[in-house]
């Protein structure tokens, strides 16, 4: 007798339709509750969610380049020039990078 191998095993096949019916059962929401539910709660009346960022202008300070520093050109990092292992084309290469 041919055995079809792709067929789930009873056991399987039972669980698999519990859980189906299962989460058939439970009490999901509507779109129309969920719609309702979003109304309700609108934070947009001026609370500001924590951790957020609103209006707020960022301030970096820029440090220009100095003269014993060079950018990999592998990885683009301002390095020291103590960390320079080679050139290439005029290109100077770190020692991380040179490494791989």
């Amino acid at each position: 007798m041919a055995q079809d191998y792709d067929e789930a095993r009873p056991d399987v096949a039972e669980a698999s339709e519990r859980t189906l019916k299962a989460v058939q059962e439970m009490d999901a929401p509507t779109a129309k509750s969920v719609h309702s539910e979003l109304e309700e709660t609108d934070l947009s009346d001026g609370t500001e969610l924590p951790g957020a960022i609103v209006l707020d202008e960022l301030v970096v300070e820029v440090v220009p380049q100095a003269a014993d520093e060079f950018v990999c050109g592998e990885c683009f990092v301002v390095r020291h020039r103590s960390q320079a292992a080679k050139e290439v084309d005029g290109v100077k290469i770190c020692r991380d990078c040179a490494e791989l």
